[in-house]
């Protein structure tokens, strides 16, 4: 193995993990832009999840924004005047504890199919966009930046090229930044802009101060004037966040919600110059740091939208409001909206849980179900097959569902569930029985949750002493033991033991934090607004982290930068943290993982972004924390760090989330290299290995949940060597365990259309072969299956389990195609080395995934159909023929590529969720031999008269030309014979159809199609095939034996003539 492997991902094309979503919670949408004169064109900017568009008015969404560096989106702006110019201002401008930083600004000149980085990479978050409405080139930036740190990119730029260069036309200081900007929509240089003075702390958040204000220009940016109590009626003394906006049809009207010690509604009537104060009721709205926009109907400036928690409407100017949506309809906590100026009804809102559509002014609502958009904090397994996912995510409680399943389509969303509320944090599932199991919400609440029954006992520990108030962070430490299935463990700022599943607890620690007062005055958090949620609760423990290979040892991490250890089951405990060179005190313990090899061993991860500090911190250590060793660095990935996992199996393989994407390492950390095989820039905030099959399952922050199936690729890689493993001409992998199972059609909607989201459904039905090989430059050997007449077919992959983006609906399964070019034998065997299928594969230089359907090889003579005119190569193993089923059990295969191949083992099971008799598997399997040499005799028979009917229509072809008698004697006898012969082929059958009876010609069932239905009917039950079955058979093969003779008589005494009566004509297109 080379020392430093850096992964060359393009021989790696065949790995692309899954997004199985779900949508149904959808997550946080922050900025909609519409192009008024197409309104079913929809840009929906998501707090990290990405740029989403709809061209259907939002019945259909697609990503496209994924291969750039950051997926926070603040702001997005769609040019009135050109459409095909849209703007992107990464970093979401809603400054709550999670929220999620970005990379400067991005144009795109085709409507968002490329995009450009156009600078500002140092504004970290960017709230507003504004295009001059006249001239697309000029452009308007509202920076808030960022709130943890003082920094200078903050405030208002502005291009008038297009982006190439920017002017930084309105700054304050390092703490304040744009909380908003509008322009009035009759004059573009007039510009109103809340500069809003805040910082966030890990333990406190503070809105409001001196440096707040409302400016107003006049002239585009070049001057500016800071509005004042005495001159224009805003409020005294420190100010806060505002949101500001124009009456479209009577621009003198505008409004202002004002963040300051009274915080209220001003209207102005004279265009923003003189304000009244006309509403301080808590209708107007509340949580201003997190939610305070205003909206007024584009022609009716007395209609007016104050959206907060809820959705306000005022009809009166702002003096009075009523809430318009329920709470239970549609998710609360909004953030964007979007009123249509031709048609003030349609109206478009983003909130915590996505986006809702109404055409009705807000009488009716529809909320788009395809937008995976979750916020995951957390990621979690269970065993179950197939297995679950679980996961906690921002605002939308804990949820769980399949990580794939055996039915038809995709992952529907509905196939997720509930199982905790509140904002959603870990989540463990009971080893002992996955109905139960452990869900969290903020601030330590826990509960012991029954999945059948939807029942949940809370089972939160307290306090033994009313002296010791316990503090729990926002997202608390919670693990299950690995030597005691009863053991769990909950993390205040000690660590809670439980031996009866949460039912009682036991203090095992001291206090494990720095238990700094300053840092826990949280009811006081919030500036002008207290805003005491439990989001900056400090000083309390992350994780805690049993050792799985020592009993005894657990590790803890604080939030405020404290690793300790304990070999003895926590009668005591070391503090390590001194020993993290190069890490600043006090940093944010994330994650620590302990190695699953070595006693004494485990990675932390750790990062400081919340102090301005964006560099990742992956910290390992040998010797229980006494050194530490930096694995990753700001020079390996980009992004703080946020989760890690050492593959259980392959110790040199190593997986890093960083706050923009996944990376990989073959070589124990040595190199990173980033995955983006159809995985994007996403917080990568959680990860776990299902160790049965192999699975990385991903928690993103912003995209939901991704699996990338079996990594056994890439620990060969790991194991081998890159180099050694992908310049051999071959190398096998041994396959993951495949199931033969029987599938059901998919819950819910038969044909739900394109407005639910699905997930993309791993492929069922077949056991999936891969290799390594070196593309050779010549044609090598290999290639055809086993006495087939033209290369043998990939196997039929998913038959509608597979799925596609967005869950594809019938879809096939990853990467078979007809065989074309340099060839790869794929030779599979049973344990006597039987020879049981033989297949064929074009090779890709690097990873190949072959398909093999549970099938062997099909009967001596079996001719493969040509494939129908335009279907895809994907499509090709449809119209491929195998042969009977194969029998569950052990098999090899061997790869052969020219002179050269590997051999690999893969097993087949039966349906784990029942039970199955091996003799009536062989019995199946016999009969199905049977009927596929049925089968293979018709298709001889029926190809022969078929190729002989073409022939006839050479010869009607060639008369069309020939004038005479003969000539027209030649064509009747021609039309005369083709008519026979077709009556003979419609009761054979084409071979390749299927016709339940019934036709254009006549109502006679061929029989091929009856021998098709039969091998359905048995192939469609594990069962052993009744005596019906074994009765039909016969009478098929009884009438297969009588047309046999019917063809044989007729070519006796029809062929021989035609072919002399052709002869007469003085051509011959037959020949003799």
């Amino acid at each position: 193995m080379s020392f430093g492997q850096k992964i060359d991902f393009s021989k790696l094309e065949a790995m692309k993990p899954r997004s199985i979503g779900p949508a149904n919670m959808s997550g946080r949408v922050t900025a909609i832009a519409v192009v008024n004169s197409s309104p079913e064109i929809i840009y929906a900017g998501s707090a990290s999840g990405g740029l989403w568009k709809s061209e259907s008015g939002g019945i259909a969404w697609e990503p496209i924004f994924d291969g750039n560096l950051a997926l926070s989106i603040g702001a997005v702006a769609v040019s009135q005047k050109n459409p095909n110019i849209v703007w992107a201002g990464t970093g979401e401008g809603n400054p709550r504890n999670s929220l999620t930083g970005g990379y400067g600004v991005y144009r795109s000149l085709d409507a968002g199919k490329t995009w450009k980085l156009m600078g500002l990479e140092k504004t970290r978050n960017v709230h507003r966009i504004i295009i001059d409405p006249n001239d697309p080139n000029t452009v308007y930036i509202g920076a808030i930046g960022s709130p943890w740190g003082d920094h200078k990119e903050r405030g208002v730029y502005k291009t008038t090229n297009g982006g190439e260069t920017w002017d930084h036309i309105l700054y304050v200081d390092e703490k304040t930044g744009v909380g908003d900007m509008v322009m009035d929509p009759s004059n573009p240089n007039k510009i109103l802009v809340n500069m809003w003075q805040h910082r966030r702390e890990p333990w406190f958040f503070t809105s409001g101060g001196p440096s707040s204000g409302l400016y107003m220009t006049v002239d585009g940016g070049k001057n500016w004037t800071k509005q004042s109590a005495k001159d224009n009626g805003i409020p005294e003394g420190d100010l806060g966040r505002m949101g500001l906006a124009f009456a479209t049809n009577n621009p003198n009207r505008v409004y202002a919600l004002i963040e300051a010690k009274e915080n209220a509604l001003y209207r102005s009537d004279d265009g923003g110059f003189k304000w009244e104060m006309i509403n301080n009721g808590n209708d107007i709205g509340n949580r201003p740091f997190y939610y305070f926009e205003i909206y007024v109907d584009p022609k009716n400036e007395n209609r007016v939208y104050s959206i907060f928690t809820n959705v306000h409407r005022s009809e009166d100017g702002g003096k009075s409001f009523e809430n318009i949506i329920p709470r239970n309809l549609i998710h609360v906590d909004n953030h964007a909206l979007y009123i249509n100026p031709d048609d003030p009804k349609y109206m478009i809102l983003g909130n915590d849980g996505g986006m809702a559509i109404t055409r009705d002014m807000g009488k009716k609502w529809q909320f788009v179900e395809n937008l995976p958009l979750g916020q995951f904090y957390h990621i979690n397994v269970d065993n179950e097959m197939p297995y679950n996912v679980y996961g906690g995510l921002q605002d939308n409680g804990t949820y769980t569902g399949p990580a794939y399943t055996w039915k038809s389509d995709g992952i529907r969303n509905d196939y997720f569930f509930t199982i905790g509320g509140g904002d959603g944090f870990d989540v463990m599932a009971d080893p002992d029985d996955s109905r139960y199991g452990y869900s969290q919400s903020q601030q330590g609440n826990v509960g012991r949750y029954d999945k059948l029954t939807g029942s949940s006992k809370r089972i939160k520990p307290t306090s033994d002493d009313p002296k010791v108030k316990l503090r729990f962070n926002w997202n608390s430490a919670m693990a299950q033991d690995p030597f005691d299935n009863s053991t769990i463990y909950f993390g205040s700022q000690f660590v809670h033991k439980s031996t009866n599943k949460g039912d009682s607890w036991t203090i095992i620690s001291p206090d494990l934090t720095t238990n700094d007062t300053t840092k826990q005055n949280q009811d006081k958090s919030g500036g002008l607004t207290i805003d005491a949620t439990g989001a900056e609760n400090h000083t309390t423990l992350l994780v805690i982290e049993p050792s799985a290979v020592e009993k005894g040892v657990l590790w803890a991490g604080s939030d405020d930068g404290y690793i300790h250890v304990t070999r003895d089951g926590g009668a005591t405990w070391t503090n390590v943290s001194k020993n993290l060179k190069g890490v600043p005190a006090g940093s944010w313990v994330n994650q620590i993982k302990a190695s699953r090899y070595n006693k004494g061993e485990a990675v932390a991860v750790i990062n400081n972004y919340r102090r301005f500090d964006f560099k990742p911190y992956l910290m390992r250590t040998k010797d229980y924390g006494k050194t530490w060793t930096a694995i990753a660095s700001e020079n390996d990935v980009f992004g703080y760090a946020l989760s890690f996992i050492q593959d259980p199996v392959e110790p040199k393989l190593m997986f890093f989330g960083t706050e923009h994407g996944l990376y990989v390492s073959i070589d124990e950390a040595k190199t990173w290299t980033k995955f983006e095989n159809g995985y994007p820039s996403v917080s990568t905030m959680d990860l776990v290995i299902q160790e049965r099959e192999s699975d990385l399952v991903i928690g993103t922050f912003g995209r939901a949940i991704y699996v990338l199936d079996d990594i056994k690729p890439l620990r060969v890689l790991a194991a081998r060597g890159q180099k050694s493993v992908t310049e051999s001409a071959v190398t096998a992998i041994d396959a993951s365990t495949s199931y033969m199972v029987s599938t059901r059609a998919a819950s819910g909607p038969a044909n739900p259309g394109n407005a639910t989201f699905e997930g993309e459904n791993r492929q069922s039905g077949a056991a999936v072969i891969k290799f390594f090989a070196k593309k050779p430059e010549t044609p090598a050997g290999g290639g055809r299956g086993a006495g087939a007449a033209a290369p043998q077919p990939q196997a039929r992959q998913g038959g509608g389990q597979g799925g596609g983006g967005r869950g594809g609906r019938g879809g096939v399964g990853g990467g078979t195609n007809i065989p074309r070019g340099p060839q790869a034998k794929i030779e599979i065997f049973d344990l006597s080395g039987t020879l049981v299928r033989t297949l064929s594969a074009s090779i890709n230089e690097g990873l190949n995934s072959v398909s093999w359907r549970y099938d062997e090889n099909p009967p001596e003579g079996t001719i493969q159909p040509d494939l129908p005119p335009g279907v895809p190569a994907e499509f090709a193993s449809f119209f491929r023929r195998g042969g009977a089923p194969a029998l569950p059990g052990a098999y090899t295969f061997k790869v052969t590529i020219g002179d050269q191949s590997d051999e690999g083992k893969i097993e087949i099971q039966m349906d784990p969720r029942d039970t199955y008799n091996m003799n009536s598997l062989i019995a199946r399997r016999d009969l199905l031999r049977e009927v596929g040499v049925l089968t293979t005799d018709i298709s001889t028979l029926s190809s022969k008269i078929t190729k002989d009917m073409e022939s006839v229509d050479k010869v009607l072809e060639a008369l069309k030309t020939k004038r005479g008698p003969e000539a027209n004697a030649l064509k009747t006898k021609s039309e005369a014979v083709k008519k026979e012969m077709k009556e003979l082929s419609d009761a054979i059958g084409s071979g390749g159809g299927f016709r339940f009876g019934g036709g254009s010609d006549s109502d006679v069932v061929p029989l091929n199609s009856k021998v098709t239905g039969l091998s359905r009917t048995i192939s469609g039950s594990f069962d052993a095939p009744g005596a019906a079955d074994r009765k039909d058979l016969g009478d098929f093969n009884n009438e297969f034996k009588s047309l046999q003779s019917k063809v044989d008589a007729w070519y006796a005494a029809n062929w021989d003539a035609y072919l002399a009566a052709v002869k007469k004509v003085d051509f011959s297109p037959i020949g003799g």
